[in-house]
């Protein structure tokens, strides 16, 4: 089983938002049918990067990687 972390870029203001979870594909289709309260309101959303990882801690820490400033600059140079 894979653990996934995503980046998904707003449609409506092209901000990013950041998150990791188990099933990329439905937690993707929650986000977009407004069930997630965080990106509700920036919805349409459209997922443009992705990285599979083995296990959930590491797929946690490149959550948080991405969320710092080094990692907003790698995911910039990526998308």
């Amino acid at each position: 089983m894979y653990f996934y972390t995503y980046v998904l870029r707003s449609k409506k203001d092209g901000k990013l938002y950041i998150g990791q979870t188990e099933d990329l594909k439905s937690r993707v289709e929650e986000h977009n049918n407004g069930l997630v309260t965080a990106t509700r309101p920036r919805i349409p959303l459209k997922l443009v990067y992705y990285e599979a990882c083995l296990n959930k801690d590491k797929a946690i820490k490149r959550e948080k990687y991405f969320k710092t400033g080094f990692g907003r600059r790698y995911l910039s140079s990526r998308i």
